[in-house]
């Protein structure tokens, strides 16, 4: 088990990670989401002991590890810049740490022949690094982690530089290969779209703070704060302030939106509502659906769907449609916004949806 306790780093003035107590178990993988410069590498590089922090302690299976350094961790780090030996081969690439730890012959030719080919690897195992592309470089410092059996992997943005194809492969595969050996796999992105296909538990950070620890699933349909909701939303989240007045929302252009029962106990107050961009549509999805009428600004289209910019009473939407959408720009149209899908948070960006109102 990997805990951080009250942990805080800063270097100079500025503070990389304020205050952050987390719990990771063994087998577990646990997803890093955070924009740029939120405190992904640097709350890694904290849990490998590269980084030592100025208030707070690393623990890791009961014993205190602050200040120890990394060489003398059981720990496996690969970034989205690989780094591997430029004079030896991939194959001794991936073996070096099996013969560091005194590993017999046999065992380590079967270990690093098993994982490359897992990775895809075999056809090179006989090139140097100089002699492969980016992707195949990448994938053979993952094969270098996979060996080591480490207790603790960390990956910082690891598929940033492979091809659709093998990242939706090693998406599915890495988790259930580091949960099989027992190991606390740290996973970080910037993506929500890629915590919710790995699973496993997923922090959302914001400017060197955990603002939620959970169940990837439940994080992203039951955010505690609008700061993690608009984390884990990919499209940005919708959003806009309303007056609740009795039993509706108060919209633009007189449209109320229904209160759900369950918040029919909050002030009449105002309040940030959040949907996310597949829960605005062109079809009504509901009885208590609410009809709009927004102007589009910009239309993307993906081949498979559709991204649909939206103005309404000075803010912009996005909305998520399959298929292929043709708009012109300036064209005002009706779109649906369904209550059972709304998150609520009250002034101080506090949550004041009831867990069991929210959905996928």
């Amino acid at each position: 088990m990997l805990e951080l306790r009250n942990v805080t780093k800063t270097v100079g003035a500025a503070e990389h990670i304020r205050d952050v107590s987390l719990t990771l178990q063994h087998g577990s993988l646990n997803v890093l989401l955070g924009p740029t410069l939120s405190g992904k590498t640097s709350l890694m590089r904290l849990m490998a002991g590269l980084d030592v922090p100025t208030s707070g302690s690393v623990w890791f299976d009961g014993k205190d590890v602050t200040g120890m350094p990394v060489q003398k961790r059981n720990v496996a780090m690969v970034y989205q810049q690989f780094i591997n030996y430029p004079a030896m081969t991939v194959y001794e690439n991936i073996a070096s740490p099996l013969r560091v730890a005194g590993t017999e012959r046999a065992k380590i030719d079967r270990e690093v022949r098993d994982t490359a080919a897992l990775l895809k690897l075999t056809p090179y195992l006989d090139r140097t690094p100089l002699n492969l592309s980016g992707g195949q470089q990448q994938r053979t410092a993952l094969a270098r982690a996979i060996v080591k059996n480490a207790g603790l992997v960390l990956l910082d943005e690891p598929l940033a530089n492979l091809d659709y194809k093998l990242r939706e492969e090693l998406r599915a595969e890495l988790p259930r290969i580091f949960a099989a050996a027992g190991t606390i796999f740290v996973y970080a992105t910037t993506e929500p779209h890629e915590a919710l296909l790995l699973g496993g538990n997923t922090a959302t950070l914001s400017e060197g703070r955990i603002t939620q620890f959970g169940p990837t699933i439940d994080v992203f349909r039951k955010p505690n704060d609008l700061v993690t909701a608009k984390t884990f939303a990919d499209p940005p989240l919708n959003t806009i302030v309303l007056k609740k007045s009795g039993s509706s929302f108060l919209l633009d252009g007189g449209v109320n939106l229904p209160v759900p029962a369950d918040l029919a106990g909050i002030a009449d107050t105002s309040y940030t509502i959040g949907f996310q961009p597949h829960h605005l549509s062109l079809a009504r999805p509901s009885p208590s659906a609410v009809s709009v009428k927004a102007k589009v600004s910009v239309t993307e289209i993906t081949g498979s769907e559709s991204f649909v910019h939206l103005d309404f009473a000075d803010v912009r939407w996005v909305m998520l449609e399959h298929g292929i959408l043709v708009f012109e720009p300036d064209q005002v149209i009706e779109v649906f916004i369904d209550p059972r899908h709304i998150m609520v948070f009250d002034a101080s960006g506090r949550s004041a949806t009831p867990l069991q109102m929210l959905a996928a």
